[in-house]
């Protein structure tokens, strides 16, 4: 079940990733809330800042960081439009992120946004024995994945970078 606080932050991670998809990057966008408290968000900025390593969820984590003035935020819930890929999921493990919500499912979009594995994001949280890390998947999962190319589109060669 859908808490409430879970569709008002997925709500405004779609608002995010419509702003990095208007600045020229893919619509992927993050918040990161404490005690009922933003204290990060971002939107994909790779193309933007010519880092493959700014990830929404990056992005949002940085922000986090640099607002608490420290690197560990237990407790948070990490929210984002799309499934977490590795790197996204790790870093979330690192940080000691409590819970993890995100909208699509990867099902629901395009092959292209994942690494070419079969790993899911409850994967890496096991093998990183995050018991004390929750997943919560497909909250306002169709809102979400109709910001990204469906399973059966045929999107450009050029940007299927995980291709």
């Amino acid at each position: 079940m859908e808490r409430e606080d879970d569709i008002t932050y997925i709500h405004r991670a779609i608002e995010l990733a419509r702003q990095g998809e208007s600045s020229g990057g893919a619509p992927i966008g993050c918040v990161i809330v404490l005690d009922h408290r933003i204290i990060g968000e971002g939107h994909n900025s790779v193309d933007q800042l010519h880092d493959p390593t700014a990830h929404a969820e990056i992005v949002a984590i940085r922000r986090a960081g640099a607002t608490l003035h420290r690197s560990r935020f237990k407790g948070a819930t990490l929210y984002s439009t799309l499934q977490p890929c590795g790197m996204c999921s790790m870093a979330a493990i690192w940080a000691g992120i409590s819970r993890i919500v995100y909208g699509a499912e990867r099902d629901q979009v395009h092959q292209m946004y994942f690494e070419d594995r079969h790993l899911q994001t409850i994967d890496y949280i096991n093998d990183a024995f995050a018991d004390d890390l929750s997943l919560t998947g497909g909250v306002l999962g169709e809102a979400c994945a109709g910001l990204y190319y469906r399973p059966t589109d045929n999107p450009p060669g050029d940007e299927q970078a995980n291709k």
